[in-house]
């Protein structure tokens, strides 16, 4: 009777409101079999969209509805060519300055259809041939004219319903099932049923939402429909049929497509006009009521099925595409790859053993055989491009990637896991992620786009949607609300609130005690719910780039981002899914700080280290940084909670025997083993390192979990854990992997849990036993690291830290100076002063632009100063190489010629304390306006006086560092209130551990938190604190959380009172009672 052939979809970027997976499972409970999604000038979700039509049963149609200035018209895909020649005109439109619809549809209309109520561009099409031309009707959209139009070019009709919205009967519904995607997709149900929106998902419409211009059905129903399109109809018009048929569109679903273009345009909901929206009947109807609106033109409906007919459902993007290395044939590439991995491997070891090519050739075997030469080839030149690398991922288990120095962790002696990065059961591509220094990334990407040019080449897009406080703040703008109020409450939540928790839900948070929220901001805050994760706009992802072999707009259209470069429009899911290879180049830090840091020693100590052979962790210093976790600034380590577990596991009362483990290997599991839903597994492990007597769960797990103890570490052991106890394949095991680290897995993993349970009790596991190791399993939800991941950043990690133990001046300068820390720099200034550093204010004759370190001392650099331009610094460090030292600071103006603006903070910033003294600050700034007012006199010949300014006072001095650097420099801020802690007597925190059991006092200033919830959902807070002798952590549970949550993210002198408490040696501090030292 009827089939939808133009739906929206929330991947038509600020237009459509649900999402691929609700539109196949609406289309499916109204009986269709057939959909086509036409999102917006893109194939934004089609990926997804193939995915959500095999879960629901639906035959999709792939298309767009192509919208430009002038002209408009849905373009529906009848085969590959036709796919292809989509792709291709919408990557023109977003690309080309004066793109032609009409021009671009007669190159590209070989396997399109075409359907438009344009007139202009369908008679320009028509000349050429009528072939594939329709014209679209459309409830609600002018339907006479197009009619007219219809009869006037004798083009056949087609209709539509645009449809945006869900066409809903009121009733109730259970939860349906989520898809891989997570997105909510009910089984088909009987035809005719409709679909029920969730009690959750519809907001009552407040009258303030009306006063915006929102109106219901009834209210604008006459303007639905002209006179003849009510004739055309068979009844009393549209709004009047919604009303008594028991169905209608959505209001809500309406109401966030208004919101959504009211932001786009960025305007309010009640300046809206008809013309910036949909309609309130574009909505997915069932097919026998879309026949009530068209009973004088039956064959608009029946053209649909034709359409539909001539139009390929059958896609398959499983194919994977890989790029092409220097051009060179299948066989070709692999007997390149196969020599490359050989050298390589002579390279390594030295010599190539039997271990050794035993595993080549089971790795060169299985990447023959999945076509991936030319991949690893590909990579391997790309890598090639810089001298420091940082191969990760899973892709670290390969040999072959270590041989070619993609990777840089022995798999062989680290016994890495292949198959978590290719087995011969994974049908989706490998994944080889690079990291390189940040500051050179650009250039190898330049470097890719000149090798394989922009027509084969594009970066992968970070599909950009809304989220938390951002989608809350852009409501509010668009319901009216004044920007101060909009400010106080987002700060207010920020940290916290969580977009799908209810405006009910975050009322009983502790920061909102005592208050109850407005009506206005429980609706505001249910549209953002809703809002939240809607499509905006595309950005560029943080490494991914897509190589094909022939033309890339051909697979899937391309934009151009703001940094110029093409961009494809999928995220790395769906890019994956249809077969396109990723290659992650990726921008480190810490590789930078490494970098850098090793160029300075060679240049101050003559010091130079062989980055490919340097072996870290032989050295003492090292070592002794590491287990005593003092790793702030080693990248992968430095967080609270793995510092803190460091030192746990080497304590002053740790047993002997604990020393004798690997040191790298607990480095790898101690920061592999930090995840959500672990800890109870970490405390096992530790005492388990220091020597607690234990068993494996079953003897069939020894040989996966005798390395970690008998515990669940690393990402592949799910895969080895269900092969070896439970009978899975290789391929099984790490299709159980992905389920359990994806979120909305619940009907998937219940699965897998059945085969997992028969499985081992056919192998004669008991269930208790199966359930335990099943509980570990379900750890991993969430995010977790493969062990070949965390091989890798432990290796950095090292490096990092024998740079801190042995250079670091260097090594701290470089941290800050690369601005890639968890920390501010405030807080690896204090560090350098732990390590012994005296720290340096900025010196206009010392000072470079980035931070130095030289022996015992820290400099401030000038990029540390706000407000003075990268211009002013550039042309005074110029200035200063050039001509020398400045000797005055009249000089300096004579000399630099800076812009006041710059000058002045230089200034402010103490940059001329050394040269001309502090006392002189107010001098100088007059004698900076007396220059500038010296060169107008040239023009002008006025002359003033000079004043001779007292000095500052120490508070402006100490404000004017503050204001110019962002902190102190000249001290610690504790120092500045030592005369009131002292009379609270404190302990000090380096001294935290004698005073267990205890109840003390201590002050701190507030370095980082981290903000959980406990087992029965309450809010409660970790945050390091430090002193001017160590950083200490402290514990807020929830009963002191909800007293003082409020004062907890202040960068102010705390005083805290608690109780010491110890575990595996180490302290901390549980908070009972908070205040500040200035009040």
């Amino acid at each position: 009777m009827f089939i939808h052939l133009h739906a929206h979809s929330s991947l038509s970027p600020n237009w459509g409101v649900h999402s691929p997976e609700t539109l196949c499972s609406h289309a499916a409970l109204l009986g269709f079999n057939t959909l086509a999604i036409t999102d917006r000038n893109g194939l934004y979700g089609v990926p997804r969209f193939l995915d959500a039509a095999r879960e629901t049963g639906i035959s999709p149609i792939i298309g767009t509805e192509a919208v430009t200035q002038n002209n408009r018209a849905v373009l529906l895909a009848c085969n590959e060519e036709g796919y292809a020649n989509i792709s291709r005109l919408i990557s023109d439109l977003h690309c080309q300055k004066n793109f032609d619809l009409t021009q671009a549809l007669s190159e590209y209309r070989r396997g399109i259809i075409v359907l438009s109520d344009d007139r202009k561009l369908l008679s320009a099409l028509k000349r050429k041939s009528e072939e594939g031309l329709f014209v679209e009707l459309s409830p609600g959209h002018a339907m006479h004219s197009a009619l007219t139009l219809a009869r006037d070019l004798r083009l056949p009709p087609v209709a539509t319903s645009r449809a945006l919205l869900r066409a809903t009967r009121y009733g109730r519904q259970a939860p349906p099932p989520a898809t891989r995607y997570g997105r909510q997709v009910p089984p088909p149900a009987t035809p005719g049923s409709f679909i029920a929106a969730s009690d959750a998902l519809t907001p009552t419409l407040s009258q303030r939402e009306r006063g915006n211009g929102l109106n219901t059905l009834e209210e604008r129903g006459n303007g639905l429909n002209t006179p003849v399109e009510s004739q055309l109809t068979g009844n009393d018009g549209l709004a009047e049929y919604l009303d008594n048929a028991g169905t209608s569109p959505q209001l809500d679903d309406f109401h966030l497509h208004r919101v959504l273009r009211a932001i786009h345009l960025n305007t309010k909901l009640s300046r809206l006009t008809p013309e910036m929206t949909a309609t309130e009947s574009d909505a997915l109807y069932p097919a026998q009521k879309m026949a009530e609106f068209f009973p004088h033109c039956p064959e608009a409906l029946q053209n649909s099925i034709r359409i539909a007919s001539l139009c390929k459902t059958d896609w398959d993007f499983s194919s994977t595409i890989f790029p092409a290395f220097r051009e060179l044939g299948t066989e070709a590439a692999f007997e390149t790859l196969q020599e490359r991995a050989r050298q390589g491997a002579i390279w390594r070891y030295g010599s190539i053993d039997d271990r050794v090519q035993a595993r080549l050739d089971k790795e060169l075997s299985i990447i023959r055989d999945k076509g991936f030469s030319h991949y690893f080839l590909v990579v391997e030149e790309l890598t090639k491009q810089s001298e420091r690398t940082c191969g990760r991922g899973s892709a670290a288990a390969s040999l072959v990637a270590y041989c070619l120095a993609i990777t840089h962790v022995d798999p062989i002696r680290h016994n890495l896991f292949f198959e978590r990065f290719l087995n011969e059961g994974r049908s989706d591509p490998p994944d080889i992620d690079v990291d390189f220094p940040w500051d050179e990334r650009d250039a190898i990407l330049d470097f890719a786009f000149a090798r394989y040019g922009a027509h084969r080449a594009a970066m992968v897009a970070n599909q950009v949607g809304f989220k938390g406080r951002s989608a809350l703040r852009e409501v509010a703008k668009v319901y009216g609300l004044p920007d101060y109020e909009i400010k106080e409450m987002t700060e207010r939540i920020s940290g916290f609130w969580r977009a799908e928790q209810s405006a009910a839900a975050m009322s009983g948070h502790p920061l909102f005690k005592g208050e109850s929220l407005s009506s206005d901001w429980q609706e505001i805050m249910s549209t953002a719910r809703r809002l939240n994760g809607q499509l905006r706009h595309l950005s560029l992802h943080c490494g991914g780039l897509v190589i094909v072999p022939d033309e890339i707009r051909k697979y899937v259209p391309v934009e151009i981002s703001h940094k110029g470069l093409p961009l494809i429009q999928w995220e790395k899911d769906q890019t994956e899914d249809a077969g396109l290879v990723k290659i992650d180049i990726l921008g480190n830090r810490s590789l930078a700080v490494i970098r850098d840091a090793m160029a300075a020693v060679k240049e101050q100590k003559g010091v130079e280290i062989d980055y490919a052979t340097w072996r870290p962790l032989d050295d003492e210093r090292t070592q002794s940084l590491l287990r005593r976790g003092l790793t702030i600034g080693c990248f992968y380590l430095e967080s609270p909670s793995v510092r803190l577990l460091l030192r746990k596991i080497w304590s002053s009362t740790a047993p002997p025997e604990t020393f004798r483990h690997d040191l790298f290997e607990v480095l790898v599991q101690a920061s592999s083993i930090i995840r959500p839903a672990a800890n109870s597994f970490i405390q096992e492990y530790v005492a388990r390192l220091q020597g607690k007597p234990w068993s494996h769960l079953h003897p069939l797990l020894e040989s996966v979990l005798g390395e970690t103890l008998g515990i669940a570490i690393y990402q592949e052991q799910i895969t080895q854990i269900a092969m070896e106890l439970a009978g899975f394949s290789a391929g099984e095991g790490d299709q159980l992997r992905k389920v359990i680290t994806k979120k909305h897995r619940e009907k998937r993993l219940a699965d897998f849990r059945a085969k997992f349970m028969a499985g081992g009790m056919e192998r004669g596991v008991p269930e208790k036993v199966l359930q335990g190791i099943w509980d570990q399993i379900l750890s991993f939800a969430g995010y977790s690291f493969c062990k070949p991941h965390s091989a890798s950043y432990a290796l950095l990690s090292g490096k990092a830290a024998y740079m801190k133990a042995n250079h670091p001046a260097q090594f701290i300068a470089a941290v800050i100076s690369n601005q890639g820390g968890y920390y501010s720099p405030f807080a690896y200034i204090s560090e350098g002063r732990r390590l012994g550093l005296a720290i340096l204010p900025p010196d206009i004759n010392e000072s470079e632009y980035h931070y130095t370190g030289k022996e015992q001392t820290l400099r401030v650099g000038l990029m540390q100063i706000d407000g003075l331009t990268r211009d002013g610094a550039d042309r005074l460090l110029k200035e200063r190489r050039e001509h020398g030292a400045f000797a005055s600071f009249k000089e300096f103006l004579r000399r630099a010629r800076l812009q006041r603006a710059d000058a002045e903070r230089l200034v402010k910033a103490g940059c001329f304390d050394a040269l001309e003294g502090e006392e002189k600050r107010p001098t100088l700034l007059w004698e900076l306006l007396h220059f500038q007012q010296q060169a107008t006199a040239l023009l002008f010949e006025q002359k003033t006086e000079l004043p001779h300014p007292p000095p500052y006072d120490a508070q402006m001095v100490l404000r004017q560092e503050v204001e110019t650097l962002g902190f102190l420099v000249s001290r610690h801020p504790l120092a500045l209130y030592k005369a009131q802690w002292q009379r609270h007597r404190p302990i000090k925190a380096s001294e935290l551990i004698r005073h267990t059991g205890k109840w003390v006092t201590m002050v701190g200033w507030w370095i980082t938190t981290k903000t959980v919830e406990d087992k029965h959902g309450r809010p409660m807070e970790f945050i390091s604190f430090e002193d001017v002798t160590a950083i200490f952590d402290a514990t807020f549970f929830p009963d002191v959380y909800a007293r003082f949550c409020r004062k907890l993210s202040q960068r102010r002198p705390y005083l805290l009172k608690g109780m010491v408490e110890e575990e595996f040696g180490v302290a901390t501090l549980r908070v009972k009672w908070v205040g500040f030292l200035d009040g």
